[in-house]
C-alpha cells in the first residue's frame, strides 16, 4: 500500500486521501516448511554405523562432484545438469562406493546446486565491486553487466573464448559494443580481462568434511509397522536390506527427506518439506509500524507491546553462556564434557524461540494487519563499545526473530516492507524534527512531543513507509487493485 502526498509527520493527526491497493492474487498460495520427526529408541550400534557409510559415502561423491565441476572450465555444464548426470554414471564411482543411486544422484545434484549458488554469489559479488569501480563509465558498467547476466557471454570470457551472441540478444551486444555516448569505444577486451580477475578472486573450490546426513526419495524409504511398532524402513547398502527406526509420531509422508545423523545420541532427524497454503484473512486491513528491540521484541506505531520477557529470556541465555564458556576455558585442559552444555542450552534456545513464535502469533492475531512497515534491523555492534553489551548483541538471535515474523506474515498473506532506519529512534513522528530520548522518553524540543522511544520509532516507520522511504518488500502481492479511501 502506498501513500499519496503523506507529511513526515504522523498520519494519525491528520485527514488526508491516500490510495489502498486491494491484495487480489498473492505472490504464492502455498508456501514450504520443514519439519521434524525423531527416533523413539535408540538406534543399535549396527543401525547406525549402516546409516554413517551412506553419509561418509555421500559426502565423498559431493567431494567428487566439487573437485570435478566447480571450476571455471565446467561452467557451461551446469545447466540444466544432465550433462554432469550422464558423466558421473559413467565415471565408475557409484560401482566403486556401492552405492545405491537412490543416494547417489541425489548427492550429485545437492553439489550441484551448491556449485550454482556459488556461482550465484560470485556473480553478485562482482556486480557490487562493479557498481563501486568509478574508474569505470556508465557504458563499461553496462557492458560488464550485460555479459554477467548472459551466461553464455560470461562462460566463453571467463574462458577466454570468443564471445559469439545470436537472436534478440545480438543486436543488444551490438548496440552497446558500437556506444560512444562516454566520447570513446568500449574497450571489451580490457573490461573481460577485469571479469576474468574478478572471477579468479572470488571463486573458492567447495569441500566439506560434514558426514552427518544424507537426502533420500521416496523409493529407499517406506513408513509402516513391526513389532507394533509404527516408524520408518530405511534402504541401506545391502541389497533388498532396509532398517526399521521407531518414531515419536505416526504420520507419514511421500516426499524427499533429508536424515540427519545424531550418533551421539544413537538417533536421527527426519527433516521433511511441506506445503502450508497461504491463508488469506478480509479483517486483516491495517496498516502497522513495528520497532525492533532487544527487551521488548515489537511495538507498534498505537503503542502496542509484544514480546515483552524477550530480554530476560536472552539475559538467561547470555548468563548461562558467558559462565559455561569461562568454565570451559578454565578446565579445558582436563576435558571436560559438554553434553550437560549442549542439553542446557538447547532447552534455552528452545523455550526462546517458542516464546518468539507465540508472540508473533498473537501480535497479527491482535492488530490484524495486511501491510508491516519496519526498519531494516541493525548490524552487530561495532568494536570498542562495551563487552559485556558486545557479547550480548553477538548472541540476540535477532535472524530469528525476522525469519519467524517473514514466515507467518508469508503464512497470512501480510506484506512486509522495510524501510529506512537511519534516525529513526531521534526523529520526531509529529514534526519531523530531530529530538533526543533519555532512556525509554523521547522529547522533541521543537514542538514539545514527547513519547515511547519505541512507539515514536514505530511511528516513523508507518510514516516512512507510506511516503516511499522503502528499502524492499519482503512480501508483495502479485496483483492488486487500486481504491481511494478517506481517513
Amino acid at each position: 500500500m502506498l501513500a499519496e502526498s503523506l507529511p513526515v509527520s504522523n498520519l494519525a493527526f491528520f485527514s488526508q486521501t491516500f490510495v489502498i491497493y486491494e491484495k487480489r492474487d498473492l505472490l504464492a498460495d502455498k508456501i514450504c516448511k520443514t519439519i521434524h520427526q525423531y527416533n523413539k529408541e535408540l538406534l543399535s550400534p549396527e543401525d547406525m554405523g549402516k546409516l554413517q557409510e551412506i553419509a561418509d559415502d555421500y559426502c565423498k561423491v559431493k567431494n567428487y562432484v566439487y573437485q570435478r565441476y566447480g571450476g571455471i572450465k565446467s561452467i557451461s555444464k551446469l545447466y540444466p545438469g544432465y550433462t554432469v548426470q550422464n558423466e558421473m554414471t559413467s565415471a565408475g564411482l557409484r560401482a566403486q562406493l556401492n552405492m545405491p543411486s537412490v543416494y547417489f544422484y541425489l548427492a550429485v545434484f545437492e553439489a550441484l546446486g551448491d556449485i550454482k549458488t556459488q556461482w550465484a554469489k560470485v556473480k553478485n559479488d562482482i556486480l557490487a565491486a562493479i557498481n563501486k569501480n568509478e574508474r569505470f563509465t556508465p557504458q563499461d558498467k553496462h557492458y560488464l553487466r550485460f555479459v554477467i547476466k548472459i551466461s553464455d557471454c560470461f562462460e566463453k570470457i571467463i574462458n577466454g573464448k570468443t564471445i559469439e551472441v545470436s537472436g534478440e540478444m545480438a543486436e543488444q551486444y551490438a548496440r552497446i559494443i558500437a556506444d560512444r555516448s562516454g566520447g570513446k569505444a568500449i574497450d571489451s577486451d580490457n573490461l573481460n580481462r577485469y571479469l576474468r580477475r574478478q572471477v579468479r578472486r572470488k571463486l573458492r573450490s567447495l569441500h566439506t568434511e560434514k558426514a552427518d546426513g544424507f537426502a533420500i526419495t521416496e523409493r529407499a524409504y517406506r513408513y509402516g509397522v513391526h513389532e507394533n511398532k509404527k516408524g520408518v524402513f530405511l534402504s541401506t547398502k545391502e541389497k533388498r536390506k532396509r532398517i526399521f527406526v521407531p518414531l515419536t509420531d505416526e504420520n507419514e509422508y511421500r516426499k524427499q527427506l533429508y536424515i540427519k545423523l545424531l550418533p551421539e545420541k544413537s538417533g536421527i532427524e527426519i527433516a521433511v518439506p511441506i506445503e502450508v497454503k497461504v491463508r488469506q484473512h478480509e479483517d486483516y486491513q491495517k496498516e502497522i509500524g513495528l520497532s525492533v528491540g532487544v527487551w521488548q521484541m515489537f511495538t507498534t506505531d498505537s503503542g502496542n507491546v509484544y514480546g515483552e520477557r524477550l530480554g530476560e529470556l536472552n539475559r538467561k541465555r547470555v548468563d548461562f553462556l558467558e559462565a559455561a564458556d569461562r568454565s570451559y576455558r578454565r578446565e579445558k585442559k582436563n576435558n571436560p564434557g559438554r553434553e550437560k552444555y549442549k542439553a542446557h542450552k538447547q532447552r534455552l534456545d528452545a523455550g526462546f524461540e517458542t516464546y518468539v513464535n507465540q508472540e508473533i502469533n498473537r501480535m497479527i492475531a491482535q492488530e490484524k494487519p495486511s501491510v508491516i512497515y519496519i526498519p531494516r534491523l541493525p548490524n552487530g555492534t561495532s568494536a570498542g563499545h562495551n563487552r559485556r553489551i558486545n557479547y550480548a548483541m553477538s548472541v540476540w538471535k535477532r535472524g530469528f526473530i525476522r525469519e519467524r515474523l517473514t514466515l507467518k506474515c508469508r503464512e497470512n498473506s501480510i506484506e512486509i516492507v522495510e524501510v529506512i532506519g537511519k534516525a529513526i529512534s531521534t526523529q520526531c513522528s509529529m514534526c519531523g524534527a530531530q529530538g533526543k530520548y533519555e532512556k525509554e522518553k523521547f522529547c522533541c524540543h521543537v514542538c514539545g512531543y514527547e513519547a515511547d522511544k519505541k512507539m515514536n520509532a514505530a511511528r516513523n516507520a508507518i510514516s516512512r513507509g507510506r511516503t516511499g522511504q522503502r528499502l524492499n518488500s519482503v512480501y508483495v502481492p502479485r496483483e492488486e487493485t487500486r481504491k481511494v479511501v478517506h481517513v
